[in-house]
C-alpha cells in the first residue's frame, strides 16, 4: 500500500494554529433590570466575572426623568485545557427602567452598528494584523417570567436586535413558574416570535451526524431557554450542587428537568461556538457591510450628477460608439409587511380600548367614592343631631332634680 500523501495532516495544523492563536468571544445580555443577567454570567463562566451593583444606586430607579441606558463591557481571559478564549461581557443596564421605554434601545443598536462600523473600517486599513473586534457573537434577551405573554418593549427590541446579531430569548427565573405555567408560556413566546416575524437564533442541524442532528433538534424545541442562576453551592449526598435552596426543597441549576441551563452553556460554549461566530462574521457583518457600501456608492452617484464636471463619468462609450449612462446602485428598498400593519393597528385599537375602559373605571369609582362620602357626611350629621338632642334631655333632668 503507498505512503499517504500528507494532505489528511492539514485539519491537525489547523488546530495547532487555532490552539495558539485562541478565540474571541463576545455576549450581549439585554433585558430589564432585576432579571438576574450577572448572577446567570458568573455561573455559567463558574467565576465572578461581573460585580454586582451598590444596592444603594442599583433600586433608584427613578432618580431622575429619564434614566439613559449604559453599556458596561466586562473583558476577561478564560483558559481551558491550554486553550484561551479573550471573553467580552457586555451589559446593558438602565434599560426598561423607566416609565416611557420609547426608543430606549437606541443606544444598544447603535452600539451594535458601531462595532461592524468600526471592524469594517480596520479591514480597510493598510495593516490588519492587530484588529480589536467586539463585534456581538451571541446577545442573550432577558424575559420577564410573567407567565402571560411578551411585552410590547420586549417584541420592539427584539425586532431591532434579530436582523443584527444572533439573538437567544431566555426566559429568567424561571422557578417562579410552575411547569404547566412554563410550558404554555413559551408556546405563546414562540407564537409571538413566529407572528412577529422576529429571527432567532437556529443551530444548524447537520444530517450527516444523526447525534448531532439530535441534540440540535433538542435545543430548538427547547427555546426560549428557561434558566436559574445560582452561585451558592450545597452538600447533598456528599456531592456538591450549585442551586437555589427554598423551604421545600432545592432547584438544581444543572438539571435539566429543573431548568434549561445546560442546553445553553451547551449552545454557547460546547457545541455551537464556533457557528455563533462564524454566522456573525458572514450574515451580519456582511449583511451590514453590503448596505453601508451600497449606501455610500448610491450617496456618491448622488454627487456626482449634481455636479457638472463630474456628470460625464457617469457616461460610457459602448462597442458600438454611442454614449450611454452607466448603471447606478439603486437605494435599498425598505420592504414594509402589511401584517405587521395590520398587528400594529390592531394593537393601538386594543390599547385605546383599554384606556377607555379604564377610564371609564376609574369614573365609577369617584362616583363611588363621592356618593360613600356624602352618605358618611349624612350620617354623621344625624349623629350629632341625636347628640345634641341627648345633651339637651341631660340637662332637662339636671334642672328638674335642683
Amino acid at each position: 500500500m503507498p505512503e499517504p500523501v500528507g494532505i489528511a495532516n492539514l485539519p491537525n495544523q489547523r488546530y495547532k494554529i487555532i490552539s495558539k492563536q485562541g478565540a474571541t468571544f463576545t455576549i450581549m445580555v439585554c433585558g430589564e433590570g432585576g432579571l438576574g443577567k450577572t448572577t446567570y454570567i458568573n455561573t455559567l463562566f463558574q467565576s465572578s466575572l461581573k460585580s454586582y451593583q451598590d444596592p444603594q444606586t442599583r433600586h433608584n430607579k427613578f432618580t431622575n426623568s429619564h434614566q439613559t441606558v449604559d453599556i458596561d463591557i466586562t473583558r476577561a481571559i478564560l483558559e481551558e485545557k491550554n486553550f484561551k478564549i479573550r471573553l467580552n461581557i457586555i451589559d446593558t443596564p438602565g434599560f426598561g427602567n423607566n416609565v416611557n421605554n420609547h426608543e430606549s434601545w437606541t443606544p444598544i443598536i447603535d452600539f451594535i452598528d458601531d462595532q461592524h462600523e468600526a471592524y469594517m473600517k480596520q479591514e480597510q486599513q493598510p495593516s490588519r494584523l492587530e484588529k480589536k473586534d467586539l463585534r456581538v457573537h451571541a446577545c442573550l434577551y432577558f424575559i420577564r417570567p410573567t407567565g402571560h405573554s411578551l411585552k410590547p418593549l420586549d417584541i420592539e427590541i427584539m425586532k431591532r436586535l434579530s436582523t443584527r446579531v444572533n439573538l437567544i430569548p431566555i426566559i429568567a427565573k424561571s422557578d417562579t413558574l410552575s411547569p404547566k405555567e412554563l410550558e404554555i408560556f413559551k408556546s405563546r413566546i414562540r407564537d409571538i416570535i413566529e407572528a412577529q416575524d422576529i429571527n432567532i437564533y437556529t443551530p444548524p442541524l447537520d444530517l450527516d451526524d444523526p447525534a448531532s442532528a439530535e441534540h440540535s433538534k433538542q435545543l430548538i424545541e427547547s427555546m426560549p431557554f428557561a434558566i436559574i442562576g445560582s452561585e451558592d453551592e450545597y452538600e447533598i449526598n456528599g456531592q456538591l450542587i450549585r442551586g437555589r435552596k427554598y423551604p421545600w426543597g432545592l432547584v438544581e441549576v444543572e438539571n435539566d428537568q429543573h431548568c434549561d441551563f445546560k442546553k445553553l452553556r451547551s449552545l454557547l460554549l460546547r457545541t455551537n461556538m464556533l457557528d455563533l461566530i462564524l454566522s456573525t462574521n458572514e450574515i451580519h457583518f456582511e449583511s451590514f457591510r453590503s448596505v453601508k457600501l451600497g449606501t455610500n456608492e448610491t450617496e456618491s452617484n448622488g454627487e456626482n450628477g449634481e455636479n457638472g464636471e463630474l456628470k460625464d463619468k457617469d457616461e460610457v462609450t459602448n462597442e458600438n460608439g454611442e454614449v450611454v449612462k452607466k448603471p447606478t446602485a439603486k437605494k435599498p428598498r425598505r420592504l414594509h409587511n402589511p401584517k405587521f400593519k395590520e398587528e400594529e393597528d390592531a394593537l393601538k385599537k386594543f390599547f385605546t380600548e383599554q384606556v377607555k375602559a379604564e377610564e371609564q373605571r376609574f369614573r365609577q369609582w369617584e362616583t363611588n367614592i363621592v356618593n360613600e362620602r356624602n352618605r358618611l357626611n349624612q350620617d354623621l350629621e344625624e349623629l350629632q343631631s341625636q347628640m345634641k338632642t341627648l345633651e339637651d334631655q341631660v340637662k332637662k333632668l339636671q334642672l328638674q332634680k335642683r
